[in-house]
């Protein structure tokens, strides 16, 4: 099973990043990708650009990525209540390409934040918007206060957080059991 795992931020130290791919790991035998949305930078998204210059490669090369997993997981970073404008783009730019965006791949949505609310406002924006492109949304979570609910070899410490995230990931498991079972 080939898993894409990636925190939607531009930040090289990104928390996101690192919880998508804790998230990952939690698969066992899974060919794990990732990607750095700091390599798909392209210019902002217009009707404009896009018919004068075309549909960047990066978009493209997203695309490809999405088709050749088994499982989506994606971690976001909340920028004034929504998505990040490097992935806000990315997004733009590849439903152009394929509005179906996500082809109907299981997707595992999470937020990581050092505040409260853990970055719930993208998170909920993501869930509404991302069945609209074909993701079929298999798993939610959201951790708030990472700096203090979150450890770079104990995983997640707080056991209520710890406890439901478990519980996601098995039913992620087993539904994806079922699709390939």
């Amino acid at each position: 099973m080939k898993i894409l795992a990636f925190g939607a931020s531009s930040n090289r130290n990104s928390i996101n990043q690192r919880f998508a791919l804790f998230a990952a790991h939690q698969f066992d035998n899974a060919e794990i990708m990732t990607i750095d949305l700091n390599d798909f930078e392209m210019p902002l998204y217009s009707i404009d650009k896009e018919q004068i210059n075309g549909i960047p490669e990066q978009a493209h090369r997203f695309l490809k990525h999405i088709e050749e997993a088994h499982l989506l997981i994606i971690s976001f970073a909340e920028h004034n209540g929504s998505y990040s404008s490097i992935f806000k783009n990315l997004f733009d730019w590849a439903s152009r390409i394929n509005n179906k965006t996500f082809m109907k791949k299981p997707m595992l949505l999470m937020a990581a934040s050092t505040g409260k609310r853990g970055a719930i406002s993208v998170l909920n924006a993501a869930v509404n918007r991302f069945p609209f492109h074909d993701g079929v949304i298999t798993g939610v979570f959201s951790i708030p206060e990472f700096n203090k609910n979150f450890d770079a070899t104990e995983g997640i410490i707080d056991p209520e957080l710890k406890s439901k995230f478990e519980d996601i990931i098995m039913q992620i498991k087993d539904s994806l059991n079922h699709m390939h079972g």
